[in-house]
C-alpha cells in the first residue's frame, strides 16, 4: 500500500503540524494535543470546556470539530490507538477553568481507561471534569456478550449539541444532560467496501473480494458483523436505515437528523447517491428529515464505504445542530436542511416542426440505427477497456447510454423522412452523451440531415458530417481521433462501396496505434499511446460494420 508518509513513527505529529500550520485558529498544547487558540478567554469567561478525541486516522476527527461552537480541545493518540492519560490530561490542564471540563469519549475501551483515569488525576487537582461515553453502534446489540456498543460517527452529532450549549453559557451539569441526551438518541450503523491500511503495519487490516461488503465494523479496520455479497447501493441504504429505524424506535411522524459520513475512500459521487435514497426511504416510512449531512465527518483511514446515522430531534436540539460553528469540518449554518422538492418545473419543448408521422421501424434507416445501437452496447466493455488505457474510461459507457436513449426514444421521432429521423437522432445524442463524444457525433448526424435534406446523396451526406466534426473539435487526420477512421471511410464511400468504406476505417483505426495523440485526453500521455489504437476510432469501425451488416442484408445489390 502506497502512503505519502515519511517515517510511519511520525504520521501523528507531522500531521497535526501540518494542521495547525493550516489553521490560525488552533494551536498545540502538547503531544498530540490541538486546543483553540482562544482557550485562555473561554476560561476566564467560565464558559464548559469540551475535550473529545481518540487513535489517529478518523480525520478530519478529532482536530477538524477544536472552535467556536463545539470542541475546545482534541486529543489525538497514535493511529487507531487511544491516547495516552498524560496527554488527556494535559488537554484538561489546558482548557480547564471555573466552567468545567466534559470528555466525550466513544465506547472503546483503551478510551475509556486514559480517558477515564486522566478525568479522576484532574479532580484531585481541583478540576471539575465530567465524562460521556457514546456507543452509537446498532450493528451491536446492547447487552451482547462483547464489550458494549462502539462509538462511531454519531459522536460528531454530540460535538456539536455539547458545543452549542456550552457556548450558550450552560454550567457543566446542563452541558453534560443535553450531551447525554443526545448520544443516546444516536444511532449508527456502517458498511464497507474495501479495508484501511495502518501505515506501520502496511497491509489492510481484513481483506474483501471484490464482490463482498462488511456489515457493521467499526471504524478501526476491524471486522464487522456480518460479511455479504455486494448489493446495489439503494438495497444497502435500505437495510442500515430499517436497522437504526428499529435500534431507535422510530416511526412515522418522529423528526429526524440524517448524518452520511464517508468512512475515507468513498466518491462524493456515491454519497449523493446514499444521501437520496436515506432520505427517500425516511421519508416512504413518514418520517420526517429534519436535517441531513452528507461528508467526510469520521474516517478509517482510506476504507471505502459509508456509514448512516439517525437522531430523533426536536426543536431544542435543531437550534443546537443551527448553531453558529467555526471548525474546519463542520458545514456551514445553512447545509443540512432538506429541500421540500427536488426540482422546478422546466419547459423541454424545443422549436421544432410537430410530425404525427411514426418511425418505420422497418425501413432501411432504422433497421441500421437499431444494429448501430447494439453494436455499442455490445462493445461497451470493449470500449472501456480501450479508453481506460489511453483515456478516461467513459467512452463505452457514454455510447452504450446513447445507443439505448435513442431506441427509447424512437416514439419521439418524426418520421416524415430519413433527415427528420436523423435530427431527432442527434437530439437524443446531445442530451444524452456527455464529454466529447455527444456534441461531435450531434454534429455528425445533424449535417447529414441537412445534406440529404438539400438533395444530396448519402455518400455526400457523410462526407459532409464528417466534416462538421473536424470543424467542431478541430482535428484532422494523424491526430489519433475518430477521423483517422471517418476521412478515409468518408473518402472511400464516395468512390466506392461501403465495404471499401469499412476496410479504410479498420486501416486508418490501426494506423492510430503508432500515433502520438493531438488532441483529447490522449494527448496528455506521450508515447504511454503506442502500440493502442484509438477507442473512439474503434467505436467508427464498429458502427460502419453495424451500417455493412443491415445494408447488405436489406439491400444486398446495392452493396
Amino acid at each position: 500500500m502506497k502512503k505519502l508518509v515519511n517515517d510511519p513513527a511520525k504520521v501523528v505529529p507531522e500531521m497535526l503540524q501540518g494542521f495547525v500550520l493550516t489553521n490560525p485558529g488552533v494551536r498545540l498544547a502538547g503531544d498530540g494535543v490541538v486546543v483553540r487558540a482562544d482557550h485562555d478567554v473561554l476560561r476566564q469567561r467560565g464558559q464548559v470546556a469540551l475535550v473529545s478525541g481518540g487513535g489517529a486516522g478518523h480525520e478530519p476527527a478529532h482536530a477538524g470539530y477544536v472552535g467556536p461552537g463545539m470542541l475546545t480541545a482534541a486529543v489525538v493518540g497514535d493511529v487507531f490507538t487511544s491516547p495516552s492519560v498524560d496527554a488527556v490530561l494535559t488537554a484538561i490542564r489546558a482548557v480547564g477553568g471555573p466552567g468545567g471540563v466534559l470528555l466525550i469519549v466513544k465506547n472503546y475501551t483503551g478510551d475509556r481507561l486514559n480517558f477515564g483515569l486522566a478525568a479522576e488525576i484532574a479532580r484531585t487537582e481541583g478540576h471539575q471534569v465530567e465524562m460521556i461515553v457514546v456507543a452509537d453502534d446498532a450493528a451491536l446489540a446492547a447487552d451482547g456478550g462483547n464489550a458494549g456498543r462502539r462509538g462511531l460517527a454519531g459522536t460528531v452529532l454530540v460535538h456539536k449539541v455539547a458545543g452549542a450549549a456550552a457556548e450558550a453559557g450552560l454550567s457543566l451539569a446542563e452541558v453534560k444532560q443535553e450531551a447525554v441526551a443526545a448520544a443516546g438518541s444516536i444511532a449508527t450503523m456502517g458498511v464497507a467496501l474495501s479495508a484501511c491500511t495502518v501505515p506501520a503495519a502496511g497491509k489492510p487490516g481484513l481483506e474483501l473480494a471484490m464482490d463482498e461488503i462488511e456489515w457493521g465494523l467499526g471504524i478501526h479496520g476491524e471486522p464487522g458483523v456480518e460479511r455479504g455479497a455486494i448489493r446495489p447501493a439503494d438495497e444497502v441504504v435500505d437495510a442500515l436505515l430499517a436497522r437504526l429505524v428499529a435500534d431507535r424506535g422510530i416511526s412515522a411522524g418522529d423528526r429526524v437528523a440524517l448524518l452520511v459520513n464517508n468512512l475515507g475512500g468513498t466518491p462524493t459521487m456515491e454519497l449523493g447517491i446514499v444521501a437520496r435514497r436515506a432520505v427517500t426511504y425516511l421519508g416512504e416510512q413518514g418520517i420526517k428529515v429534519e436535517r441531513a449531512w452528507v461528508g467526510t465527518f469520521l474516517t478509517a483511514l482510506e476504507m471505502a464505504g459509508c456509514s448512516l446515522s439517525l437522531a430523533r430531534v426536536d426543536d431544542q436540539v435543531l437550534a443546537r445542530l443551527d448553531a453558529p460553528t467555526q471548525t474546519t469540518t463542520w458545514p456551514a449554518a445553512h447545509v443540512g436542511r432538506v429541500a421540500s422538492e427536488l426540482s422546478f418545473p422546466v419547459s423541454l419543448v424545443e422549436n421544432v416542426a410537430v410530425s404525427n408521422v411514426p418511425v418505420d421501424g422497418d425501413s432501411v434507416l432504422w433497421r441500421t440505427v437499431e444494429t448501430i445501437c447494439a453494436s455499442l452496447i455490445e462493445a461497451e466493455d470493449e470500449l472501456t477497456r480501450l479508453d481506460q488505457l489511453v483515456g478516461d474510461g467513459d467512452l463505452g459507457l457514454s455510447l452504450a447510454r446513447g445507443a439505448r436513449a435513442v431506441l427509447e426514444d424512437k416514439a419521439q421521432y418524426d418520421g416524415s423522412d430519413d433527415a427528420a429521423v436523423l435530427r431527432g437522432i442527434a437530439g437524443t445524442v446531445r442530451r444524452v452523451v456527455g464529454g466529447t463524444s455527444g456534441p461531435l457525433y450531434a454534429a455528425l448526424v445533424l449535417r447529414i440531415a441537412g445534406t440529404l435534406d438539400a438533395g444530396e446523396s448519402w455518400p455526400v451526406a457523410f462526407d459532409a458530417g464528417v466534416r462538421a466534426i473536424a470543424e467542431l473539435g478541430g482535428a484532422r487526420i494523424g491526430d489519433r481521433t475518430m477521423l483517422d477512421a471517418l476521412i478515409p471511410a468518408a473518402d472511400a464511400l464516395r468512390t466506392g462501396r461501403l465495404g471499401d468504406a469499412v476496410i479504410a476505417a479498420r486501416a486508418g483505426t490501426e494506423s492510430t496505434a503508432d500515433i502520438q495523440a493531438a488532441r483529447g485526453r490522449s494527448s496528455y500521455l506521450g508515447d504511454r499511446v503506442l502500440g493502442i489504437v484509438d477507442p473512439g476510432a474503434r467505436a467508427v469501425v464498429i458502427q460502419l460494420e453495424a451500417v455493412r451488416a443491415t445494408v447488405e442484408e436489406k439491400v444486398p445489390a446495392e452493396g
